[in-house]
């Protein structure tokens, strides 16, 4: 699940990562992640720091409350290093952007069978 309100970038990453066969699913808003992940249950979370209506960060530490979602691989994004707050909270990797987007497919697969 792609966790961003950036539209541009969330495009590019959903059509990036369908093509390397992972299914897509978009949630803008911090406030409906765990809503929206009980319904699709996703192996991996891309979590960008600034939400529209709150931190990524806040919705990582409602993950890992969540029974669902408390051992589910957490990525985190942002322009600024904030890597020790999201790691505090409970992400898996942080990456800065810009990243290189070809490069999510096999972080997100190492993280998975981690899982």
């Amino acid at each position: 699940m792609v966790v961003d309100d950036d539209r541009n970038t969330v495009k590019l990453l959903k059509t990036l990562l369908e093509l390397d066969g992972f299914d897509v699913s978009i949630e803008p808003l911090g406030a409906n992640v765990i809503l929206s992940a009980e319904k699709v249950h996703p192996d991996i979370f891309l979590m960008d720091y600034h939400l529209a209506d709150m931190d990524g960060v806040d919705v990582i530490r409602e993950l890992r409350k969540h029974p669902d979602f408390a051992k589910t691989p957490i990525v985190m994004t942002s322009g600024l290093d904030v890597s020790d707050e999201a790691m505090a909270a409970g992400a898996n990797k942080f990456i800065v952007k810009p990243f290189e987007p070809g490069d999510l497919p096999i972080l997100f697969n190492s993280l998975i069978a981690q899982s």
